[in-house]
């Protein structure tokens, strides 16, 4: 008899622990409780809409409201190790159907400035000497252009273990995790969806724009914007104008055009488009 041996369903979402980020550094949303745990309350929020679109009610009920943020910040703390706590660690957080945490915790590079956290704006293309609340790094990360197109639907939407299409993108340019490059996803309508692990930003009419995402009840492709994930720094930039949601085509984009990236295991970084020959 056939057995089935698909891999279940896991939600999960990727934040940074780090130091600099303990009590005494002024974050815009975290209070001191979880303020190592890098948009900590944001991670957990986006955990529970996949929630509640999979019709997950054990970890809706796990995760909700202050007793929901309390369990994963202490399931978190209580997995990092006193070694672990002396510097910055990326931490991988998944969650099961059933309501059963799983971690992974591994270390990360120190970031240029504790400013790449939380900038009040990013720098204009073109800027020469950076803004006083975002320092650059020195090598900009290669953004290149995914040369095939992906389906957008739930899977592209919220945060699972299904990431078949991000995994494949980075595999077809040869990028590895600790690369300093990254991947853009674009739709079956060209249009880009986002990275493969960050929220990207483009300069357009004046202003840094980034693919619109809907919150989409059913998992036509109507239902979800450009496609992409709504990611945990993408939510912090478009609440405080950092940034605003628009189409971007590929086809738009410009080889050597300057961009931004984020994500909520490293913050706000530099990048500049790779267009192939």
């Amino acid at each position: 008899m056939a057995t089935n041996t698909e891999t279940p369903l896991l939600l999960f979402t990727t934040l940074r622990y780090d130091p600099l980020l303990l009590p005494g550094f002024n974050s815009a949303i975290d209070s001191s409780p979880f303020a190592p745990l890098y948009m900590l309350p944001y991670h957990r929020d986006r955990i529970l809409r996949a929630a509640t679109h999979f019709n997950w009610p054990v970890v809706v009920s796990l995760l909700s409201g202050d007793s929901g943020l309390e369990t994963l910040s202490s399931f978190i703390f209580s997995s990092l190790s006193e070694e672990q706590r002396a510097h910055p660690n990326r931490i991988r957080v998944t969650v099961s159907e059933q309501g059963e945490l799983g971690i992974t915790i591994s270390p990360v590079p120190q970031v240029p400035s504790t400013f790449n956290f939380f900038p009040s704006s990013l720098p204009e293309p073109g800027t020469d000497i950076p803004s006083i609340s975002l320092i650059r790094t020195s090598t900009p990360f290669e953004v290149l252009v995914d040369t095939q197109k992906s389906k957008k639907s739930a899977y592209t939407h919220f945060k699972t273990i299904k990431r078949q299409i991000y995994d494949e993108a980075r595999k077809r340019h040869g990028i590895a995790l600790t690369d300093r490059k990254e991947v853009l996803i674009v739709n079956e309508q060209g249009e880009v969806m986002e990275g493969s692990i960050a929220t990207p930003y483009f300069w357009r009419d004046g202003r840094w724009v980034t693919p619109p995402v809907k919150e989409g009840e059913g998992e036509t492709e109507g239902d979800w914007g450009s496609g992409g994930n709504e990611g945990t720094t993408r939510r912090w930039a478009l609440e405080r104008g950092i940034a605003v949601e628009q189409v971007v085509l590929a086809n738009s984009l410009v080889d050597g055009e300057e961009c931004w990236l984020s994500n909520g295991g490293r913050g706000f970084y530099f990048g500049k488009i790779k267009l192939r020959s």
